[in-house]
């Protein structure tokens, strides 16, 4: 099966961005076939096969982050994607420099790519719900804006795949994070689930919604994507709350040669 990509509309053409999908790789099961994560017990030859045909189709560099549900932001250089080069510990990633693209890996969390005008600077953040109430978009905004001597206003965004919100059922917890009251939540951000009486109360977030809100709370004002959910489409997404042992897809952003 060849392999498939999502590619964002609408960003200028000196900018590349695409997100993978499980399709067209060289990884077996439970990890088939596309896998870009390299630390989930798949063949390390497979991995390797599979980046090397995820950089062919950007015709760039991947920068991959060791990624920790935290909020840091790093500014990477072509330095970065050379293959002895230390892994940074990080979330997101913002870059001014050609061919060098800005990389997360997800399944099931949300990849968030951002484009400055003219493709001036472009980043790309994790954001799981820890990293997301944490402040990591906003965090990533605020890189771009200041990389590429830009507005938020000015940024443009896209959302990729993540869980969606027919399937992200959390606890108390989880609103709490994000500062919300249970007896006040908008049911479009956290839906209460229909419990059996005595059970401890559950709700459905909505990822995708809950970045949105927080990047137009922060000035963005282009958004798109968001729409797929990893979940519910086994065929083309991983999803580790849906399999557990699982592979990696990537999103990622670059300013062209």
């Amino acid at each position: 099966m060849n392999a498939e990509w999502l590619r964002p509309a609408g960003f200028p053409p000196t900018v590349g961005a695409l997100m993978s999908t499980r399709q067209g790789g060289a990884s077996g099961a439970p990890w088939n076939a596309m896998n870009l994560g390299a630390a989930t017990g798949d063949a390390a030859d497979a991995v390797a096969q599979n980046r090397r045909r995820f950089a062919e189709a950007m015709g760039a560099s991947p920068v991959f982050l060791k990624q920790v549900h935290g909020v840091r932001v790093a500014r990477i250089t072509r330095a970065d994607a050379a293959p002895a080069a230390q892994q940074i510990e990080a979330d997101a990633s913002v870059t001014t420099e050609r061919g060098v693209a800005c990389t997360v890996l997800v399944a099931d969390c949300l990849p968030l790519l951002l484009c400055a005008p003219e493709g001036r600077g472009v980043g790309a953040a994790h954001a799981g719900w820890r990293g997301l109430a944490g402040g990591v978009a906003e965090a990533a905004l605020r890189a771009v804006c200041e990389a590429a001597a830009c507005e938020p206003a000015d940024v443009q965004g896209w959302l990729g795949a993540c869980i969606g919100p027919r399937q992200f059922e959390v606890g108390a917890d989880v609103l709490a994070a994000f500062g919300v009251d249970p007896r006040d939540a908008d049911p479009q951000r956290f839906a209460a689930r229909d419990l059996p009486a005595g059970a401890e109360p559950k709700w459905l977030a909505n990822l995708a919604q809950l970045a949105r809100d927080r990047l137009q709370g922060a000035g963005v004002r282009r958004l798109s994507g968001g729409d797929w959910c990893t979940v519910e489409d086994g065929s083309r997404f991983f999803s580790f709350r849906r399999d557990g042992v699982t592979g990696r897809m990537a999103a990622a952003i670059w300013i062209r040669h």
